[in-house]
């Protein structure tokens, strides 16, 4: 099905181009230095496009990667000159959702790019990992939330 998902994405919608757009914009702000740590999340979030039916879009905390805190403090800084911007690509974003859902065959593109809603909004600090892995940190964090609840 996830095959099924990536072939529907980039075949009649071209997904494939909205995968290298982004990833082309990541790689300029990369190459800025100022915008990097925003270039790097692009980039991560244009690899996701390529195949967005088997991956997923994670916070590096949530993952436990060790980063330097003045990397973190300077790509807060950077999300928070970034959000205006996010915030016009997620209103704009939210209304091609609301657009594709009115077709069929639209639904699993509008599924795709409402998936990738936070990304857009803050592609800081992001990686793309494999459903499975993203699933496991789901159970892993549910798991430790029932223990601190139990005590």
């Amino acid at each position: 099905m996830r095959t099924l998902g990536n072939i529907l994405w980039h075949i009649p919608f071209l997904g494939f181009l909205t995968a290298a757009f982004y990833w082309l914009l990541g790689l300029v702000l990369t190459l800025l230095v100022v915008t990097a740590p925003l270039g790097l999340g692009l980039m991560e979030f244009g690899k996701f496009l390529l195949a967005p039916f088997g991956n997923e879009m994670v916070s590096k905390s949530d993952l436990d990667m060790p980063q330097n805190p003045l990397w973190r403090a300077y790509s807060t800084l950077v999300m928070i000159l970034y959000l205006p911007f996010g915030v016009l690509f997620v209103i704009l974003n939210a209304l091609q959702v609301f657009a594709l859902c009115l077709s069929i065959v639209g639904i699993p593109v509008a599924l795709v790019i409402a998936k990738s809603l936070g990304t857009v909004l803050n592609p800081v600090n992001k990686v793309c990992v494999p459903s499975e892995v993203a699933e496991e940190m789901a159970r892993h964090n549910a798991r430790a939330e029932i223990d601190r609840r139990r005590g």
